[in-house]
């Protein structure tokens, strides 16, 4: 399985249920963290236009989205160890 970074802008506010739709289907993937406030790490089996074509089902049309997949080649200032330890194990 690769490992993609996604990150999104949704144009409503946080507490609209489009980010709670997005939420829920990111976490369908069986490997993820959450690094940031819009920034989430999945391993998958998919192909990076595959997953995003799965989660714009939950996006505004003006909504943006971005999904790259990601190498073990990184590196991260203050964030929450359980995700960092996450990255060392999964990428």
């Amino acid at each position: 399985m690769k490992t993609y970074l996604i990150s999104y802008d949704l144009i409503k506010p946080e507490t609209s249920p489009e980010y709670t739709r997005l939420i829920n289907l990111i976490k369908t993937a069986k490997f993820w963290a959450k690094p940031l406030e819009s920034v989430w790490l999945i391993k998958s089996p998919l192909g990076s236009m595959e997953i995003l074509n799965q989660l714009r089902t939950a996006m505004d049309s003006n909504d943006k989205i971005l999904v790259i997949e990601i190498t073990n080649n990184w590196a991260s200032l203050n964030l929450p160890q359980q995700v960092t330890e996450w990255m060392k194990q999964g990428l």
